[in-house]
């Protein structure tokens, strides 16, 4: 194949993934900003009700992305089935789906209106605990709703439908913005219940957001070729089983990324306020920034599970490096952002020249592991196209809590570098994970493609 096909090649492929991923990252920071909302209108209230709504989301969080994860894995099977026009399996898939969601949703409500002694036992204060455990109680009552809601689109995803999640986030944000005035002020007739008015708000918005897809998919004629709600069936053991054991792997491995995370800023809790403030103001930052690498990620799996549906693992291959460039190219932009404007960046949130002298050597780091972070998630969501999710997950958790963590603690607390050794340990698993699943997919969609004796898809014609 000539340079100049090649090129040709690569832009198309460029291009689809682009027209797939840019609305995913819009949805992603939709729902960041929901987040922000919700912290700032409760700091806005107290300042306890605002370390509440902290304690109750560092629980909240690595529930809902386990089981969110799990149910991710309809993602890379619909991808597939639609690339093989197996359109009978995926509306199957999406009814089992959604028992499987309901079915997920007891154990994440029952640990989340349980959390009491877990809060008790980490030591939070008894007047910030009955707070945490009433925000956690209210936001439990929209589990069902958030589950249902990332059915569908997974579902509009894995078709390269993206947009409408995009504007079912807009709706989203409205009515956070709206019900956390209302709730935790108590306007409009409503309670006035601070923080735990935070936790109502959000379960209203799952709700919202759920029916909001549900009305999308319902009456889009396109899609009654799937009869999605055309029967009814009780739980199948075959598309169940596929569905657990596609989407366990997933979601630990982004419970264990979470969590990575979350230890560290717990570790840099024992260094003082204006390093955990400078901590998380570049914490949010680079959450910011990852929404480029999620979203194409998203693409990327989707783009690998068409060319796979279409027994093209040459297209595949293609498709999943294209994304995995693509991804590394756009990470390099905020990364020379960060380097180029760093009190620049920090100054939005904070006047404190200490907080901002504090921040700049991390954001210098939140520079580097921004090529690793987003390589590490381009290679996941290819090797998620091809259905590989648990050989990933153990290389998660060899780059995260064998190599990450322990790095970090070692420089940080033993070779006494503090906050910015603990970063290089996050830049190190970061960067293990990045190498680790490119390689694989690198190995894997070689195998396959030289497994096959003949392409139909040599040029890269898919759809």
């Amino acid at each position: 194949m000539n340079n100049r096909l090649l090129q040709l090649r690569f832009k198309r492929e460029a291009r689809r993934t682009l027209t797939i991923g840019l609305p995913v990252m819009g949805a992603q920071l939709l729902q960041v900003s929901m987040m922000f909302v919700d912290t700032v209108m409760a700091g806005r209230y107290g300042s306890e009700d605002l370390a509440a709504v902290a304690v109750g989301s560092s629980l909240f969080f690595p529930v809902f992305v386990f089981f969110a994860g799990t149910l991710m894995s309809l993602s890379p099977i619909i991808s597939q089935l639609f690339g093989a026009k197996n359109f009978e399996d995926i509306g199957k898939n999406v009814r089992q789906a959604i028992w499987l969601g309901l079915l997920l949703s007891l154990p994440a409500m029952l640990l989340l209106r349980n959390a009491t002694p877990l809060l008790i036992q980490i030591g939070i204060e008894p007047e910030l605990t009955e707070i945490a455990a009433g925000y956690l109680n209210a936001i439990s009552w929209g589990i069902p709703a958030a589950f249902f809601y990332s059915i569908f689109r997974y579902f509009c995803e894995a078709l390269g439908d993206t947009k409408p999640p995009l504007f079912v986030a807009l709706i989203g944000l409205g009515f956070n913005i709206f019900f956390n005035y209302a709730l935790i002020y108590g306007r409009f007739g409503f309670p006035e219940l601070g923080a735990v008015g935070t936790g109502w708000a959000s379960a209203i918005v799952f709700w919202a957001m759920f029916l909001s897809m549900f009305i999308y998919v319902f009456f889009k004629k396109n899609y009654q070729r799937f009869e999605l709600f055309s029967q009814l069936r009780l739980p199948e053991k075959r598309y169940v089983g596929e569905i657990v054991r596609i989407g366990i792997p997933i979601g630990i491995s982004a419970t264990m990324e979470v969590s990575m995370f979350a230890a560290t800023a717990l570790l840099i809790g024992t260094l003082g306020a204006e390093i955990i403030a400078a901590h998380q103001i570049v914490i949010n930052i680079a959450s910011i920034t990852f929404m480029i690498a999620f979203g194409l990620g998203t693409a990327i799996t989707v783009r690998v599970g068409h060319s796979i549906g279409q027994n093209s693992p040459r297209t595949a291959r293609f498709a999943g490096f294209t994304g995995i460039g693509l991804t590394a190219a756009m990470m390099l932009i905020p990364a020379m952002c960060f380097l180029l404007f760093p009190e620049t960046l920090i100054g939005i949130y904070t006047n404190d020249i200490s907080v901002i002298e504090l921040g700049v050597p991390l954001i210098f780091m939140a520079a580097i592991f921004q090529l690793s972070d987003g390589l590490q998630v381009a290679g996941s969501g290819a090797l998620r196209g091809l259905k590989d999710t648990k050989i990933p997950m153990f290389a998660n958790l060899v780059a995260y809590w064998i190599i990450g963590l322990p790095i970090g603690y070692y420089l940080g607390f033993m070779m006494d570098f503090g906050a910015p050794g603990l970063w290089i340990g996050l830049i190190a698993g970061l960067t293990a994970a990045a190498v680790f699943h490119t390689l694989r997919f690198h190995l894997l969609s070689g195998k396959l493609w030289k497994n096959k004796l003949t392409d139909p898809q040599l040029n890269g014609t898919s759809t």
